[in-house]
């Protein structure tokens, strides 16, 4: 799948989301930034992204995925 599929998942699984993904080969980068993130502790969060990539991480197509996932606040922090 390409970078664009990618981020079409994350997009659909993570809804109401900002979604960038960054990568090559099978390694990638991803920076989300949504509500759906509020409350949760890294962890949760980047559960959460995962699992929209669960079948592309069981197949090989993705091996690694580098996560930051912020509320809009957080973002905006920065």
């Amino acid at each position: 799948m390409d970078i664009e599929g990618i981020k079409a998942r994350l997009c659909d699984a993570l809804e109401g989301c900002e979604v960038q993904v960054s990568g090559e080969g099978n390694h990638l980068g991803v920076v989300a930034v949504g509500d759906v993130f509020a409350g949760l502790r890294p962890v949760q969060r980047q559960q959460r992204v995962y699992a929209a990539l669960r079948e592309l991480i069981a197949s090989g197509e993705v091996h690694a995925v580098q996560i930051r996932a912020y509320t809009p606040e957080e973002w905006r922090s920065r």
